[in-house]
Parts: structure tokens; C-alpha cells; sequence
């Protein structure tokens, strides 16, 4: 809760404010009845006219004010949980966003997504019942059971047996329901991870004609958030119906003892009514008492799923945020690798083993391997993405950790192997790296990448809407456009990460020749293919994490048996 509280900070006066107002409405409830009984036993019995309408316009007069008390209570009260949850869902934001890929994966996107979303509501509108509702329930019950007491002490006794049933209902029904809260959560998360697969993949599900069983799939996640939901709301919903026949049996007691002592005189009409107002207040404050804890239950289970996020620290920390001022000096290798060893903290073996490499300032480094090889692994070091188990990794002869991100990371135009485009304008696509490219330098970009074929057929060429993930746009489109994208501002290191997949070999050889004559920068090469890297000036032969091979094509052709059987089962 801790976390929590830090935005809380930011709304003191209302925090302070709603709870006072929300008292004084408690007063004006608590002074009513016994208004009431005055009128009754005084103005009625005395046929007293002016006195009915003196306490009568008094008692009008404290509505009023108890109505505009609750109405400012409210406004403050939707003030704060409306504001408290865009300050948490930004904060939330932001720290996800200084996460590692470790601690990205594991939370998962779903339950991240509902963490912030739905938990981070529940949590806004538990803290907004707290403010209407936590210091009028306690106080209700104390105020009108003192007022009973001032009534007749006898019959208040009442009260010494429906305040601890009531309770013991809330007890017993709140430790059945709190697990079950927790469970329903973790439900919610797995109904929108199947979700989110069956809908980003829902090409593949259609192409296998797989629909059927991922219906089955999501019903039965949905079943299960059925069945625990329904669980925890049939508990819970017993609350009201118990207390509620507990206080019936009370009023009924109240009205049948309270009568016998108005029959002998010892109680008097109007003070009959106000005991039962009194017990019929009392009734409905424990009511909304035991809402109140069940309502907090539930934002305390989701406070401390917000609060595991914010207490998650990534294992990739930025240690210096200052710029490194660079002398320009080509006998410093651009990107140096020392006895670099890694190892993801789920793996059982290391993803790149012992690797050690230098490349300089225009130079072309493959990278090559069968799937699962360790060859992706590399560029997330490169990026910094992930730091290194054992070794170190240096750019421009500085060690990678010494930079900023934003320093570092603005170095590098990264292609990922996945090949992602966002909603919106193909120029402000195309800008995402830099975002006061010129017009030439994404006409140079897009020329490069062997995306002018296309985009110059586009109706509204960089004015043109790309959909969400660019699903417009065909495999090979999106992936010689996240190129453009990558060169778009001159980077100092271009990693392409198995980025031309998609590409037929003539196109493939073009984007090849077009990079090595028009790009000034250390290219760094991952495929699997032994044609995309063959010409590299530095050849990487990666098999199961380990380097079984660095040098050049020719050299790898006689002293590296996986290159020789990548190359000839592919180009012999």
C-alpha cells in the first residue's frame, strides 16, 4: 500500500475535507430523530402548531445541509478516485516502461494489462468509499446508540446482541471471500491472455481452421472466472440478507418491549419512533460498514497486485544519465565483446557462451546459427536490452552500462525479428526514431530499404494510415519499412535482426548493396541464411550458445563444419 499512498499525497484537502463534510451530513442524521420524537411528543400531543412548524423547519433545515455536506463528500470523493487512478496508471506506465525484457516476460502483457486497468480502478473507488463512507459508518452507530442509551438505557441492551451477530457475520463471510477475491483475479488475467493470443494470432487459428478449439479454449478460462465470480458474490451477497434479518428481528423487539412501556407511561410515543429510527440507522450503518470492509478487501487484494509492480526493480538499471562526450577514434573498436557469457534466469544453459569479437567503424558483422542458437541474444546486449551474466560489452570503447539509455540507444537503429508498426500516419511511422526527420532523409531511407517500389503507389504516399501492427501492409512490406525506419537518422549501428526473412534473394541482395554503398555505419547482420552474410567482414558462427567459429567466409569454409553445412545445404 505504500506505493498507493505517495499519489494520496497529492489529494491531502480532499482526503481531509470529504470525511469532515461527510460528519456533519453524520450529525444532522443523528439530531433527526430526536427532532422527531420533540414533534411528536411536544407539538402533536400539545396540538401546538408553531412549535410543529419551528422544529419542523429545523428539521428541513438540517436536510438541507446534510444534502449539501453528501454532495460535496461526493465530489471530492469522484475528485479524488477519478484522479488518483490516471496518476497511478501514469506512474504505473512509466515504471513498466523502465522494465527490463526479464521483468516484461515475467508479468505477461495480460496480466500487466489488467493490473493497470482494472486493479488500479478498484483500487481508486475502494479509496473513495473509504472517504464517503469510513468515518460515517463508525460514527452512526456510536451517535445513535448513545442517543438510544439517553432514550432508555433497558431497552438499548438490544444493541449488546445485534452488534456482535452482525459482526460475526462480517467475520466469518469476509475469511471465506478473501481467497476467493485473489483467485478471481488470477482468473480475469488468464481470460484476457487467451484473449489477446486468439485475437493477435487470429490469422493462424483461421488458417489451421482452429476456431472451434479456441472457443473451447476461452470458454473454459471464461467458465472458471464464471465459476469463482459466482462464488465470491453468492458469499458476499449473504451479508445484507443476514444483517438485515437480524435487525428486523431487533426493530420487531424494540417495537413490541418499546409499546408495553408506552401502555405503563415509563416511554413516551415520539420516543418509540426515535428509538427505532435510532436502530433502524444503526442497521444500515453496520450494513454499509461491512460493504465498506468488503469493498476495501477487495481494493487492498488489487493494491497489492499494483504494489508488486511498482516494487519490481529492473535488473537492467541506467547508471549514469549524463552524456559521454565521444573523441572520434577508429582505431577504438565501435562494438567490442569481452568473454561475454549469458544466460536468460528461466534457461537451463547460457544463450551466448564465452564470445569475445571486436568490429570497427563501418564494418559488417554476421551473425549466424540455427534457431535458438543465441543470435538475437547478441543485439539485446548490443541495445543493453539484457546485461551480460559474465563479461563485459563496449561501444566506442566505453562500456555499455556507463552510457544512457538514451545515449546508447540513440546510437543504434535497431530492425527487430518481428516486424511491428503502429497506428497512424506512415510518416510519423517512418519518424519514430527521430522525430524531426527530414523529408530527404526518409526519402533516402525508404530508397535504401527497397520500400520506394511500393510506397510511391501508396493514394497518399506518407500521409497514408497504417493500421495497428500494420496489418495493411504484407510480410515483406512491414519489414522493409521497419528498416527505413531503423536508418532514418544516420545511426552510428545498425543491427538487423533476421529482418529480411520475408524477402525474396533479389530484393534481399539489393537491401544488402544499397546498405554497404549508402550507409556509413558498423552493420550488424543476424540470419539464418549463409547468402545474407557471406560478404560481412566478421562472420559469427553460433551452434547451442557456444561460438564455433569467427572469421571470414572463406576461412569459415574450411575450419567451421556448422558453417560449411549451413552453407552448402543452402547454396550447393
Amino acid at each position: 500500500m505504500k506505493h498507493i499512498w505517495k499519489y494520496l499525497r497529492g489529494y491531502k484537502k480532499e482526503v481531509v475535507v470529504a470525511p469532515l463534510v461527510k460528519m456533519f451530513e453524520t450529525i444532522t442524521d443523528i439530531v433527526i430523530p430526536l427532532l422527531v420524537a420533540k414533534m411528536i411528543d411536544i407539538g402533536v400531543h400539545n396540538k401546538d402548531l408553531k412549535y410543529i412548524l419551528i422544529v419542523g423547519s429545523i428539521v428541513v433545515a438540517m436536510n438541507i445541509v446534510g444534502f449539501i455536506c453528501a454532495t460535496i463528500c461526493a465530489k471530492l470523493a469522484a475528485k479524488t478516485q477519478a484522479g488518483l487512478s490516471y496518476d497511478i496508471r501514469k506512474g504505473m506506465y512509466a515504471h513498466i516502461n523502465t522494465f527490463s525484457h526479464a521483468e516484461l516476460d515475467k508479468f505477461g502483457t495480460a496480466t500487466l494489462n489488467n493490473r493497470m486497468t482494472h486493479d488500479v480502478a478498484r483500487v481508486a473507488q475502494g479509496i473513495s468509499n473509504f472517504l464517503r463512507m469510513a468515518l460515517r459508518s463508525p460514527l452512526l452507530v456510536i451517535g445513535s446508540a448513545i442517543m438510544a442509551m439517553i432514550i432508555d438505557i433497558k431497552l438499548s441492551l438490544l444493541f449488546l446482541i445485534v452488534a456482535p451477530l452482525i459482526l460475526i457475520a462480517v467475520f466469518v463471510i469476509l475469511k471465506i471471500t478473501t481467497p476467493l477475491y485473489n483467485k478471481t483475479q488470477k482468473n480475469l488475467d488468464r481470460v484476457s491472455e487467451v484473449t489477446r493470443e486468439n485475437l493477435a494470432g487470429v490469422r493462424v487459428v483461421r488458417a489451421f481452421n482452429k476456431q472451434d478449439y479456441e472457443e473451447e479454449r476461452f470458454a473454459t478460462a471464461s467458465n472458471n472466472l464464471r465459476k469463482s465470480a459466482v462464488k465470491v458474490v453468492s458469499i458476499s451477497s449473504l451479508l445484507n440478507p443476514i444483517t438485515g434479518t437480524v435487525i428486523n428481528f431487533a426493530i420487531i423487539a424494540v417495537i413490541w418491549f418499546g409499546g408495553l412501556q408506552v401502555n405503563v407511561g415509563s416511554l413516551t410515543q415520539g420516543q418509540l419512533i426515535a428509538f427505532v429510527n435510532y436502530l433502524t440507522q444503526i442497521s444500515m450503518a453496520l450494513i454499509s460498514l461491512a460493504n465498506l470492509i468488503i469493498s476495501f478487501i477487495k481494493a487492498a487484494n488489487c493494491a497489492k497486485r499494483v504494489g508488486e509492480v511498482f516494487a519490481t526493480q529492473p535488473s537492467v538499471q541506467e547508471n549514469n544519465s549524463e552524456f559521454i562526450e565521444l573523441l572520434q577514434n577508429k582505431e577504438v573498436p565501435k562494438i567490442e565483446f569481452k568473454n561475454v557469457t549469458f544466460k536468460y534466469s528461466d534457461s537451463a544453459r547460457p544463450a551466448v557462451s564465452n564470445l569475445s569479437f571486436k568490429a570497427y567503424s563501418g564494418q559488417t558483422v554476421g551473425i549466424i546459427g540455427g534457431t535458438g542458437s543465441g543470435k538475437s541474444s547478441i543485439a539485446h546486449l548490443i541495445e543493453r536490452f539484457f546485461d551480460p551474466t559474465k563479461g563485459e560489452v563496449f561501444i566506442d570503447g566505453i562500456n555499455v552500462k556507463d552510457y544512457s539509455f538514451k545515449q546508447l540507444r540513440g546510437k543504434i537503429g535497431l530492425v527487430p525479428q518481428k516486424a511491428v508498426l503502429f497506428k497512424g500516419t506512415l510518416k510519423k511511422n517512418l519518424r519514430f526514431r527521430k522525430e524531426d526527420a527530414t523529408l530527404e532523409e526518409i526519402n533516402k531511407a525508404v530508397r535504401i530499404s527497397q520500400s520506394e517500389e511500393f510506397v510511391k503507389d501508396l493514394a497518399d504516399k506518407y500521409d497514408f494510415k497504417v493500421q495497428a501492427g500494420g496489418k495493411n501492409f504484407s510480410g515483406g512490406q512491414r519489414q522493409r519499412l521497419t528498416i527505413a525506419r531503423a536508418l532514418v537518422g544516420d545511426p552510428e549501428i545498425l543491427i538487423m535482426d533476421d529482418s529480411a526473412s520475408a524477402l525474396d534473394f533479389a530484393t534481399d541482395a539489393n537491401l544488402r548493396r544499397a546498405i554497404k554503398e549508402e550507409v556509413n555505419a558498423t552493420v550488424v547482420l543476424i540470419s539464418q541464411r549463409a547468402n545474407t552474410v557471406r560478404n560481412s567482414d566478421i562472420i559469427i558462427v553460433l551452434d547451442k550458445g557456444n561460438v564455433v567459429g569467427i572469421g571470414k567466409h572463406k576461412e569459415l569454409l574450411d575450419t567451421c563444419e556448422v558453417y560449411k553445412e549451413i552453407y552448402e545445404s543452402q547454396l550447393k
